[in-house]
């Protein structure tokens, strides 16, 4: 894992007495407040500076790189103080990374890091087999960004890696927004495929990296509820449910979304999976090319419903439970007698308890009986902090509707 360190090599920061019990539980951030700033001011630190963190008493707990200027000042990357952020250290956790992901699959394409749940806090790395696409968060990883393109190609021999730095995430460490080829050469979309269906992705222009790996296990059952069903995937994207409704035997699926560049992948990916006779789109607000439909008098087996996040930051959550309530009540009246809604959220600050809750009140306005069948979340290349709910973020309720008895 590369040469020890000295222990002198990094400057300290020590926390106020007491601070240190969330850390030693596990988790692996640090906030502002909890640093002794009159021993060890913030101010006297470089952001991305590595440090070492020392407890109220002394004694180190770990290795960890610095934004002073953020609430989230600090992100522990090691709790063994010989090995600093480095090729070295990227190279062990990315092995240790993907021997997770190879003992479940044996299909090269998944999202390779986790950031904390990977124990490489502000990094991710989807991989589309032989190209990889990078977003870096924090300026800690940024200045290590030369070593991490180093270790993947060390550790997977890529043909390209794509660093897709374009988030709006990166603004809280000042970090502007980019996107650049890093390795070798990268097309304009990779070929990719999840649960046996295959898909365009593009990674230059696409949401993200691109690819939303983490309902992977959700949209596979799919395959036990779509056979011979009309379906409705508002929020559509690129096809990744509706596509996969169509190849998996739905009788018709109707994608929904905002952008035209999104819509003509769906119909690029139905046309790869020859489901494209069975795919059609309809460009617009989801909100009011629901509210069309229902005008229309339509009505669909299974609506998708799988929208961005509404609640980004958690000062947002009254105005996002507000959207997500309106987002299905729109939904349940597209559903036919005794069809299913599925009902997606990525937004970590709405509880899982509180989305069954707005279902239920939802389907109670519409005088309609709620049935939840399953519920799904993150697949296993979204692994779970334990110790960071923050990483537990992902939800999709499959019900039945029923007319109300």
């Amino acid at each position: 894992m590369g040469f020890p360190v000295m222990k002198e090599s990094f400057d300290v920061i020590r926390l106020k007495n007491q601070a240190d019990r969330r850390l030693r539980a596990g988790h692996l951030w640090i906030y502002s407040n909890e640093v002794d700033v009159a021993q060890t001011p913030l101010k006297n630190f470089q952001s991305g500076q590595q440090v070492r963190v020392e407890t109220s008493r002394g004694k180190t707990i770990g290795l960890a790189y610095l934004n002073p200027h953020n609430l989230i000042c600090g992100r522990l990357f090691s709790r063994d103080i010989k090995y600093a952020l480095d090729k070295s250290l990227l190279v062990h956790r990315l092995n240790i990374a993907l021997s997770l992901r190879n003992s479940i699959t044996d299909k090269p394409f998944y999202r390779l890091v986790y950031g904390d749940s990977d124990f490489l806090p502000g990094l991710v790395v989807d991989r589309f087999g032989d190209y990889l696409v990078v977003q870096i968060a924090t300026e800690g990883m940024e200045l290590v960004k030369g070593d991490i393109v180093a270790a993947l190609v060390q550790v997977l021999r890529p043909k390209g890696i794509l660093i897709k730095n374009d988030s709006r995430i990166r603004a809280t460490d000042g970090l502007p927004e980019y996107v650049e080829v890093a390795y070798g050469e990268m097309p304009e979309q990779v070929l990719m495929e999840e649960n046996g269906v295959r898909f365009h992705v593009p990674v230059f222009n696409g949401q993200k990296t691109g690819w939303f790996y983490d309902h992977r296990a959700s949209r596979a059952r799919l395959k036990s509820y779509v056979k011979d069903l009309r379906v409705l995937d508002v929020f559509s994207y690129i096809g990744g449910w509706g596509v996969q409704a169509a190849s998996f035997g739905a009788e018709s699926v109707t994608c929904i979304d905002s952008s035209e560049f999104a819509l003509d992948l769906v119909e690029d990916n139905a046309l790869l999976n020859d489901v494209r006779d069975k795919v059609g789109t309809i460009q617009g607000s989801a909100f009011d090319a629901m509210k069309m439909l229902i005008d229309e008098g339509e009505r669909f087996d299974l609506v998708i419903i799988d929208p961005p996040a509404f609640i980004p930051k958690r000062k947002d959550s009254k105005k996002g439970e507000q959207a997500y309530r309106r987002a299905n009540e729109l939904a349940m009246r597209l559903v036919s007698k005794n069809g299913y809604l599925v009902s997606g959220s990525c937004s970590m600050h709405l509880k899982r308890d509180t989305l069954v809750d707005l279902l239920r009140a939802s389907s109670r306005h519409l005088d309609r009986d709620l049935q939840i069948v399953e519920q799904g979340g993150q697949s296993f290349d979204h692994p779970v902090h334990p110790a960071i709910p923050e990483t537990d973020y992902l939800k999709a309720v499959f019900a039945r509707l029923l007319p109300a008895s």
